[in-house]
């Protein structure tokens, strides 16, 4: 893409934009609670900086959590559920494992959809076809008696055989005013729990982005700008009418354009890079590897299963508005809880009176009282050391800055926990990979999350506190289509999957903007038999010995062994993708020297330090520890033992000093 475009992207705090135009200029902004007027005012103040008129942009992306919002708060339409008579109960009873295993009061979520707005019909299809036929007239009578803003419609084995699904979809879209989202069209895989599960999380959510993607291109449009091109959890742009259709796609929209634009800084001399975004509300930890997101399609939120796919993102509730608290075993906490933008953390003076994580920042010199965060925003260390101060006397801690050492140490070891499941825990060595931080809190805790980790190095990008925004106007067009078909891989006919694969390649061509312009990539979900869960790989021609070798490989590379056993073929995939533009992110600072500085207070004591101006220092510099890198949007602390130096992008590469481990 050529031309002026914009990226903008929804956190829990700060809206985060990017334009491009003979160079990169950001803007950050408090989101609102209709995050269109706060993305508005941003772009607004991206294109005022840059002396940029709103009609002269010929490209606009956006990442949002308005999904993710609707999921977590139980704020998504009035949905009802229209299923096989039998398995009403499918929604509340899920699967049987605990959220937590010896916590005898850990609880699931609530369904999305209670019981009194779960209606069943007369009809039953096995993985063979239909066995009875769905008789339109009941489903007639049935929606005579639904009164809800949506309906997911979610019948036995429709990802096999959807023609009585079909029936009932097309019957209630007829005779309801209401959104009707059906199973065969959201996902057609097996297990019906998630099938179902996800079908009305997308019926829950679908009214609520559809509503808001219509205000913010009305909104849009009376400025001059073109329609908003949407980040999907899986990391691709799509249009907003392909999105509207299906808003559980973007559950995770956010935190995957993170990820995808982390991808851009990978080292060659690393295995990958660990991605780490701490923004005001939460963190989020991704893995990228051989410039390939992690993705997968196991994914939940707020409880609820969400099984399309997915940028592969763990997210905890730590960031710079995380609040510290005391436990009743009188042990120092941090998050989940958040002050959010409004209050805010008690040093915005904004009615803010609960201590948090950038509190702590503030009081331990991280954070300066002339730091400014989006927006102009002031802090006020005043405010930040009397809630420091009571913190320290509820814990029996000696004063703030003992109060906000806890609380940066607690928030560290939070997110390095969450860093080792993305890590550790799934065979991977952190020592191997760098580490991207990014977000507005992120390269303020980055260096002393390494050292937990034994990670080596640490990449922060210019730009870092929008990355999320930069990586919209990086992200590749992509869609995803999916289907079961089961059987022994060395029995399977290769016909009817060639068959399935093309109308998978129909489906996803049709919502691409330029079908001719578009890669496409097949791949299968398969397991050895009486495994219950898969592994996916490529299938550039569908040849069942080369598929089964493929899959032991793979299964050895993810497991560390293969079996002789009969290799089972699941799910077919197909991918449609088209090339997204990497934005130039050169850098043009000129400046060695640091512009102030003040005391900064490390576990081994206070040190007077230099602060450097991050958009005006010089590309080659290199600076040894105690440092601080200060931009518009992020703050970036270099530690006594840690050196950075600055390459021709402007990005921050912070390695430990020899010796040092």
């Amino acid at each position: 893409m050529d031309g002026i475009r914009l990226g903008v992207d929804v956190g829990g705090t700060f809206t985060d934009v990017v334009l491009l135009a003979d160079g990169v200029t950001t803007a950050k902004v408090p989101t609102t609670a209709d995050q269109s007027e706060g993305v508005l005012a941003g772009l607004e103040a991206a294109c005022e900086a840059a002396g940029v008129d709103p009609p002269d942009v010929e490209g606009f992306r956006h990442g949002m959590t308005v999904a993710t919002n609707a999921l977590l708060e139980g704020e998504g339409a009035e949905t009802a559920l229209v299923t096989t008579e039998g398995f009403r109960d499918v929604l509340a009873i899920g699967r049987q494992d605990r959220p937590a295993l010896y916590d005898i009061d850990a609880g699931k979520p609530d369904p999305l959809v209670p019981r009194e707005r779960r209606y069943e019909v007369d009809e039953r299809a096995t993985v063979e076809g239909v066995e009875r036929a769905v008789d339109e007239a009941e489903v007639r009578d049935l929606a005579a008696g639904i009164a809800a803003d949506s309906v997911a419609v979610s019948l036995l084995h429709a990802y096999a055989h959807p023609d009585n699904e079909r029936r009932v979809a097309a019957t209630l879209r007829e005779e309801l005013d209401a959104t009707v989202v059906a199973s065969h069209e959201t996902l057609a895989a097996f297990r019906e729990y998630e099938r179902t599960a996800t079908t009305v999380a997308d019926a829950y959510v679908t009214p609520v982005i559809a509503d808001y993607l219509g205000r913010l291109a009305a909104r849009a449009d009376e400025r001059g700008l073109p329609a908003p091109r949407v980040m999907q959890s899986n990391g691709g742009i799509a249009d907003g009418e392909t999105v509207r259709e299906h808003g559980v796609h973007t559950a995770l929209s956010g935190p995957a354009a993170g990820v995808v634009g982390a991808a851009l800084f990978e080292p060659e001399s690393h295995d990958g890079v660990v991605t780490f975004d701490m923004g005001g509300t939460s963190s989020d930890v991704g893995l990228v590897r051989d410039g390939a997101v992690e993705r997968t399609t196991e994914g939940a939120v707020g409880g609820h299963p969400v099984r399309v796919p997915m940028v592969d993102v763990e997210t905890v509730g730590a960031g710079g508005g995380s609040v510290a608290w005391v436990d009743d075993g009188g042990a120092l906490r941090v998050g989940p809880q958040s002050a959010g933008a409004e209050p805010g953390p008690a040093c915005y003076g904004r009615g803010g009176e609960a201590p948090t994580v950038t509190d702590a920042a503030l009081v331990l010199g991280y954070l300066g009282p002339d730091t400014e965060l989006g927006d102009g925003l002031a802090l006020d260390a005043d405010a930040a050391e009397a809630v420091m101060a009571d913190l320290a006397e509820e814990a029996g801690l000696e004063g703030p800055v003992a109060a906000a050492r806890g609380v940066y140490r607690v928030a560290n070891a939070t997110m390095a926990r969450t860093i080792r499941e993305v890590t550790v825990e799934r065979g991977h060595d952190p020592r191997r990979f760098a580490m991207v931080a990014f977000g507005g809190a992120g390269p303020m805790h980055a260096a002393a999350l390494a050292d937990r980790l034994d990670v080596e190095t640490v990449l922060v990008p210019r730009a870092n506190g929008v990355l999320s925004a930069l990586g919209l106007l990086a992200a590749d067009e992509r869609h995803d289509a999916v289907r079961t078909l089961g059987g022994r891989l060395d029995a399977v006919d290769p016909e009817t999957v060639e068959s399935r694969y093309d109308d998978l390649r129909e489906r996803v061509l049709a919502e691409t903007s330029d079908p001719e312009a578009a890669a496409l990539t097949r791949g299968a979900d398969l397991r050895y038999a009486g495994q219950s869960h898969e592994l996916t790989v490529d299938v550039a021609a569908f040849d069942p010995p080369d598929v089964a070798e493929a899959f032991h490989a793979a299964h050895e590379r993810a497991r560390g062994y293969r079996l002789d056993e009969p290799v089972e073929l699941v799910t077919l995939r197909v991918t449609a993708t088209i090339p997204g533009d990497e934005p130039d992110v050169a850098h043009e600072g000129g400046d060695s020297e640091p512009r102030t500085s003040r005391p900064v207070r490390a576990d081994d004591g206070p040190h007077e330090t230099p602060v450097y101006d991050r958009e005006a220092v010089a590309a080659g510099l290199a600076v040894d520890g105690p440092a601080v890198f200060e931009g518009a949007e992020s703050t970036v602390v270099v530690p006594p033992d840690w050196r950075a130096g600055v390459d021709e992008r402007g990005t921050l590469r912070l390695e430990r000093a020899e010796g040092e481990a």
